[in-house]
């Protein structure tokens, strides 16, 4: 079972890569506390126009501290950025790469705004870990108790208060954060994602929203969502100047009790050291003021590191593929066709086969026409043929049961055009390379020649021409010719057509089908429809009624 535990471990770079920026910012702070101390002591003891000799070494050493200061911040950002990006690149791969066996049958009950929001917000959010909640303790602890080491050698009893006085800022910007924004930091994401489903069913619904006098309640929604995420934000924003606000008063009254305690022993300090004494407190509080930021940072890291294992199922649910091999980039042979044996095809989460005891053989070459209501199970049989829902029974491809293939192999030789074909927010090309990157412009244009989109092509000014967000651009008709060319690209050998004619004007439905058919010539073709088909075009029908084959 993956815990919020595990995605925070996962989220941490390797040590061999992050080590060194927590030695650069551990040296980072170290120098501006130093510089501080040395500045505090070279001004005073210059006033008392000492031998240039005596002040020579804190000339030094405030110059070096100014540089290394920089040169360490410098290097600090350089390998913390780059060890967490490294690192949130595995992070975000490792949880695509468990979505995938998921897809396309397994996410419908995700919503698309929040697989999104864990996908890119709440992933993001997890560098967060090693830059602003891991290194800034790591270097702001050791920083400070180095700090009260020296303040402690100096003058005992100020190293004393300033220790005092770090715990209880610690203590009181802590609990200041936790209470006033850490139900803020908690909703941030939520909503963030609340409003990314607001406005993407906004924005892929408009045309029925606005048909329906609808449009104006989903903007109000959006705005509302909006409204909150807002207000979450800067409640947020709030507690975190609050907390800045604790640590400056208590840097503040750090330096004045370290002068009310280090006063009476200015005749045993001398003047430099007291001013060291006075005003290193700053210095190790500006670095401290890391440590109640990385407090808040880390109720968020957490909420999103929660987020997202609640996202990501531990185990592929029922109904789709279990313990595939490892694909090989080998197309299985196709031989003399596929074959079905009491298969039955559940959806996942579902409590009943939507497929029972099917009985079916598709030979190759053969056209078979597969018909029935809708809800009967068709679209079911074109899913579970290309194996994105998975098959109890017996389902074999030239002989071979599908169970020793992995389902990506299997998909080499099976393709699927779905009845709603997903088309990019890009150009022709862009929408037709996916399928065969290596192809030229000479073969996109024969593809959708093939398909009968070749006056069109034209039409729109070539394959430059775009097709709009899901295919806005292009028709139903259109959008399926497409999708054909692609599989042609692919050169799939078997070929499923889920409802090829859906959303096509009747009068125009025959001679899509004739296009499509004529082009998937010399292949396999599994033709899915609940509308009539001329009986030329094809060689066998067979009906599912209430998930069964029955007699046509």
């Amino acid at each position: 079972m993956t815990t919020t535990t595990d995605v925070l471990r996962g989220a941490m770079p390797p040590l061999r890569r992050f080590w060194t920026a927590l030695a650069t910012g551990f040296a980072t702070e170290l120098s501006a506390v130093a510089l501080l101390a040395c500045s505090a002591w070279l001004i005073v003891r210059a006033s008392e126009q000492p031998a240039v000799m005596y002040v020579m070494a804190a000339v030094v050493g405030v110059r070096a501290f100014a540089i290394s200061r920089a040169a360490f911040r410098y290097l600090e950002r350089l390998t913390a950025h780059d060890a967490a990006l490294r690192q949130l690149a595995t992070t975000r791969t490792d949880l695509v790469r468990r979505l995938i066996p998921l897809a396309p049958d397994g996410l419908g009950r995700v919503r698309r705004g929040s697989a999104l929001s864990a996908l890119v917000d709440d992933v993001d959010e997890l560098q967060n870990l090693p830059l602003r909640v891991v290194e800034p303790l790591v270097a702001s602890a050791t920083v400070a108790a180095a700090s009260v080491v020296f303040v402690a050698i100096v003058s005992p009893v100020a190293g004393l208060t300033l220790l005092l006085c770090l715990a209880v800022a610690a203590v009181v910007a802590t609990f200041w954060g936790w209470a006033s924004g850490a139900r803020a930091e908690r909703t941030v994401a939520p909503l963030r994602a609340r409003l990314a489903d607001a406005v993407t069913d906004h924005l892929g619904s408009l045309d029925v929203l606005v048909a329906y006098g609808a449009e104006a309640a989903s903007r109000d929604r959006i705005a509302t969502a909006d409204r909150m995420l807002r207000r979450a934000v800067v409640r947020r924003a709030g507690s975190q100047a609050g907390t800045a606000a604790i640590v400056s008063l208590a840097a503040g009254a750090a330096s004045i009790l370290a002068v009310a305690v280090a006063a009476p022993q200015v005749a045993t300090l001398g003047g430099p050291w007291l001013a060291v004494v006075v005003l290193v407190p700053m210095a190790v509080f500006e670095v401290f003021s890391s440590v109640p930021l990385a407090a808040a940072s880390w109720r968020t890291v957490r909420g999103s590191a929660r987020r997202i294992a609640e996202t990501v199922p531990d185990a592929v649910p029922d109904g789709l593929v279990h313990d595939a091999p490892e694909p090989t980039g080998v197309a299985p042979d196709l031989g003399e066709g596929l074959r079905l044996r009491g298969a039955s095809v559940t959806w996942p989460g579902a409590d009943r086969p939507a497929l029972s005891d099917i009985d079916l053989d598709v030979r190759a070459g053969e056209r078979l026409l597969v018909v029935g209501s809708s809800g009967a199970g068709k679209s079911t049989l074109a899913h579970a043929l290309v194996r994105f829902l998975d098959v109890t029974g017996t389902y074999e491809i030239g002989g071979r049961a599908v169970g020793s293939l992995a389902p990506d192999d299997l998909r080499l030789t099976v393709g699927l055009c779905e009845q709603r074909p997903m088309l990019f927010d890009e150009d022709i090309r862009q929408n037709l390379l996916f399928a065969r990157d290596t192809a030229t412009d000479a073969e996109l244009e024969a593809a959708l020649e093939r398909v009968g989109l070749g006056p069109w092509l034209r039409e729109r000014g070539g394959l430059d021409a775009r097709v709009g967000e899901r295919g806005a651009l292009v028709s139903g008709g259109q959008a399926q010719r497409i999708a054909l060319a692609r599989a042609l690209l692919h050169d799939f050998p078997v070929l499923v057509l889920d409802e090829p004619t859906a959303g096509v004007d009747p009068a125009a439905s025959d001679l899509l089908l004739r296009d499509l058919l004529g082009a998937a010539a010399g292949r396999t073709v599994v033709l899915i429809s609940h509308v009539r088909v001329p009986a030329a075009l094809v060689d066998r029908t067979i009906r599912i009624e209430a998930g069964r084959v029955a007699a046509v």
